[in-house]
């Protein structure tokens, strides 16, 4: 297996954990976003949509989104198990893997790639530019405040995102949650329970790559 990774973005790093949760070695190839390298012909043939992360597997396909790359994992190497053992956790797992996304990933990066300088033309990932849009930008923030009370909800009841076990749905969640001090927001002080489970998952040696 061949994996392409980004050290300085989130969705490289949700793989990169998974990797590490299952004590997988993996061949790495850094590209790196600052630099363009994803735009490069070099890449675009590995990924002609030009994001990162992507795993090359052992029998050729170019996995290029962190939930094939993550299924496709846990299908070869089922222990430990990230996705849930039976069907009610399975479906948790994705159920809320697919929450965060929508509400925790996608307004951070609205608001980042709509305010930040370096993501002028370049609101949207991939091969084709896009304007920033400023209304998109306040929306995204007001949206993250959201976001980390339906953390502080949700985690007051269970002690992972997705159950009772550490699962996919809390890689995702706790790279969203780091990420968002780029557009300067962070757990508020008094969500006890999240920032409880934040200090958990940081002590993790996959939360270090």
């Amino acid at each position: 297996m061949l994996f392409y990774d980004c050290s300085t973005a989130p969705n490289p790093r949700r793989a990169r954990m998974f990797i590490a949760e299952k004590g997988l070695n993996i061949e790495t190839r850094e590209v790196s976003i600052a630099k363009g390298e994803q735009l490069s012909d070099a890449f675009k043939a590995v990924n002609p949509n030009a994001t990162v992360p992507v795993l090359i597997t052992d029998e050729g396909a170019a996995l290029t989104e962190n939930l094939g790359i993550a299924a496709y994992l846990e299908a070869r190497f089922p222990e430990p198990p990230l996705m849930g053992r039976t069907p009610d956790e399975k479906g948790r797992v994705l159920m809320w893997n697919s929450i965060v996304e929508q509400q925790g990933g996608q307004p951070i990066a609205e608001t980042l790639r709509n305010t930040h300088p370096a993501f002028a033309d370049r609101a949207i990932p991939g091969s084709v530019n896009h304007a920033q849009i400023p209304e998109l930008a306040q929306r995204g923030a007001g949206r993250v405040e959201h976001f980390f009370e339906l953390l502080e909800t949700r985690l007051a009841e269970s002690s992972y995102i997705a159950g009772s076990e550490f699962t996919l749905a809390d890689i995702t969640t706790f790279v969203f949650v780091d990420f968002a001090r780029v557009i300067k927001k962070r757990i508020p002080k008094e969500n006890s329970a999240t920032l409880a489970w934040y200090e958990t998952i940081s002590a993790r040696p996959s939360a270090q790559l």
